[in-house]
């Protein structure tokens, strides 16, 4: 199956995308030169965070080292596992999954059934995402059920700010309808803008499973990191204060447009605000420690694959996007491989996430020279988190800090200067490392 899909691209038949890989690239690097730069990626990057193709390999570069060794231990763990079930044979890509899984069960074992009624979707919205804005930037929140709405599982409320005045509406549309596309995302219905005189109007989207009537919607740990996630996104755009529309909110490049609400992630875990959040619905209890340390524990699991094979993908890319436009026309399979091990990311138990011939991303998608943003974006929210650590943590100063020099910003200045003039300091990938249990805290640098 493994085989079946990796090659599903390159048979040589209709669905062969090879060809089309080859035009592309040659097209984009001619249109490259045309617009005065050596490369498709410096193009593309010209008015990103990143700037230049060597800051966003080098970020991925730096990485590579503590992600393979993770990969290569994990590996190392399930070989043993086979060993003693007496298998007489050497893990492969193809056994990954199922063995990852046994691994997970003895060491990370989190039963989904035992922590979902911890996370009833009211109490996280209320008490959770909402009590952490209150804290950091001082903003309340109040339903509404006169304004109209597209579908009556949509909430509305009013936002307002510390001083008590009307900053925004938030919609929020959390559960799945059959005719809904799929997945989760914050928008806009009105973006701010001081030149249109407009507050803002945003909404959240996400696929929760409807609950059966009468009964509490339940939410996994992953779903409700998805709504401080996608709240994320809304701060960012309820706290613009730019004149253009078209600068305001979560307008910004790729690359940083993720960071504020992957930085709003950390605070479901924070643990003030999953204490004020993280009680069982039927009996008000409290979430055993037990069950925080169990949740905590899990998010290093399998990160040394899940890093890897990240950083395969998003440095073929840069590979693909670097290629001058006078280049031999490379074959596809073969300029892969030789990036691949250019890279030291050729692990043959971890392939790439996406393949050539099926990175949809970076080809059909959008991300073409853009697929490190991720983990960009991932880069600075841990390096911003740790600032907040190291300066007293959920403070109304510090939200205030963060609401002034980053999240009312939009992209009316350079994001690497709001990102210096915020923390002080240029990001480190020191903290993603820590957080991905890529390397412990004790050995990271001051």
């Amino acid at each position: 199956m493994l085989a079946a899909s990796e090659h599903r691209a390159d048979q040589g038949d209709n669905d062969d995308t090879r060809d089309i890989i080859q035009r592309l690239i040659r097209v984009r690097s001619e249109q490259a030169v045309l617009l005065g730069y050596d490369t498709y990626a410096d193009y593309a990057l010209a008015e990103r965070m990143a700037k230049t193709p060597d800051a966003a390999i080098r970020l991925m570069t730096d990485i590579v080292p503590a992600a393979t060794d993770r990969a290569q231990k994990e590996a190392a763990r399930m070989q043993a596992m086979i060993d003693a079930d007496g298998g007489d044979f050497k893990l492969t890509a193809h056994d990954w999954e199922y063995y990852a899984e046994k691994v997970r069960k003895v060491e990370y074992d989190l039963d989904e059934s035992e922590i979902k009624p911890y996370f009833e979707l009211d109490h996280v919205l209320q008490d959770g995402v909402f009590y952490a804005a209150n804290q950091l930037y001082g903003l309340t929140f109040k339903e509404r059920d006169d304004i109209p709405v597209y579908h009556p599982d949509v909430r509305v409320f009013e936002v307002f700010d510390a001083d008590g005045s009307s900053l925004a509406l938030f919609y929020a549309d959390y559960f799945k309808r059959d005719n809904k596309s799929g997945g989760a995302w914050m928008n806009e219905l009105v973006p701010q803008s001081d030149l249109m005189g407009t507050r803002p109007v945003v909404y959240n989207v996400a696929n929760f499973p409807q609950p059966a009537p009468g009964q509490p919607a339940l939410l996994s740990f992953d779903d409700v990191e998805t709504m401080f996630h996608e709240f994320g996104h809304a701060l960012h755009g309820m706290f613009s204060a730019v004149t253009y529309p078209s600068l305001s909110g979560t307008n910004v490049p790729r690359d940083f447009v993720e960071f504020p609400s992957q930085f709003n992630e950390h605070w479901a875990l924070d643990p003030e605000v999953l204490a004020n959040y993280a009680i069982r619905f039927d009996t008000g209890a409290p979430m055993p420690a037990e069950l925080i340390d169990k949740i905590r524990k899990s998010h290093t699991f399998n990160q040394g694959y899940d890093t890897t094979e990240y950083l395969a993908a998003a440095l073929l890319d840069m590979a693909w996007h670097t290629l001058p436009a006078d280049a031999p026309e490379p074959d596809v399979l073969a300029f892969e491989k030789l990036a691949l091990d250019r890279y030291h990311v050729h692990l043959p138990t971890v392939p790439p996430r996406y393949r050539s011939t099926y990175f949809s991303h970076i080809f059909a998608g959008g991300y073409a020279a853009g697929y490190y943003a991720y983990l960009w974006s991932e880069v600075l929210d841990h390096d911003a988190y740790y600032w907040f650590v190291a300066n007293g943590g959920m403070t109304r100063e510090n939200g205030q800090r963060f609401r002034d020099m980053v999240l009312s910003r939009g992209d009316t200045e350079d994001e690497s200067v709001l990102y210096r003039m915020f923390t002080g300091h240029d990001p480190s990938v020191e903290p993603l490392l820590i957080e991905r249990g890529l390397k412990e805290a004790s050995n990271a640098d001051d």
